[in-house]
């Protein structure tokens, strides 16, 4: 066994027992024992938990950290943040559902503050620029709202999931009203939720689902996927 496989061992076996167990209540000597080497072998890797932690976490931090930096030039940045966001916890759910336990991902300082941080731009990008604070606490909400039901559902279909998460941030903000001052949905989808929308429809969802979860119009999906009529 390579020393690369071994650190993927630990890591794996990291995330399993900080899921079942918390992190607080797994000891190293532990993590050891469930993948058959000594502890001394875990701490060449992992000098201590909260270094395993930094290492499990990275990935999702580097996708979020991608993620951000596209939707800040992106043609409507709330709908890249937002669905960019869902994305990535969407693909590391099952890291985000370990921390619902005891908080574990806060046992590193580097991964706390560089979660933050994403978060933090995630707000300002949600919000909009000059967002009063009744802005500020509207994208607050909507990024809330994209975690929770990740973590406790994570066994869920994604796709699924991604839809009925998307609808309740849309429900959220409500239906925005047109060029025109009318209420109504909008006709105009940026690149980020055009493939959104092909991603759902490619996974079986009808355009009126899709069209929800959105907050287009009908129209404005089958004009973006005419196969969906």
């Amino acid at each position: 066994m390579t020393e690369a496989d071994t650190r993927a061992r630990i890591l794996r076996a990291a995330l399993e027992e900080f899921s079942e167990r918390g992190y607080h209540a797994t000891s190293v000597r532990e993590l050891a024992e469930r993948v058959g080497v000594t502890k001394t072998a875990v701490l060449y890797h992992f000098p201590g938990k909260a270094d395993i932690v930094t290492a499990l976490a990275e990935p999702l931090l580097d996708d979020l950290e991608a993620t951000m930096e596209k939707a800040e030039t992106a043609a409507d940045p709330r709908a890249a943040a937002i669905e960019g966001v869902l994305g990535v916890w969407l693909s590391h759910r099952y890291l985000l559902r370990m921390n619902l336990r005891d908080l574990g991902l806060t046992a590193s300082k580097a991964v706390f503050e560089r979660f933050r941080d994403g978060m933090l731009k995630a707000n300002v990008l949600v919000a909009g620029p000059d967002a009063d604070l009744a802005a500020q606490v509207r994208a607050a909400q909507a990024i809330a709202m994209l975690s929770d039901p990740v973590v406790l559902f994570a066994d869920a279909p994604v796709e699924e999931l991604r839809v009925a998460v998307l609808d309740g941030v849309a429900r959220l903000f409500g239906t925005p009203p047109t060029s025109r001052g009318r209420r109504g949905r909008p006709s105009v989808m940026s690149p980020e939720t055009i493939e959104t929308a092909h991603r759902l429809y490619d996974a079986g969802h009808p355009a009126a689902d899709i069209a929800t979860a959105l907050g287009v119009s009908r129209a404005t999906i089958y004009r973006h996927l005419p196969d969906a009529e």
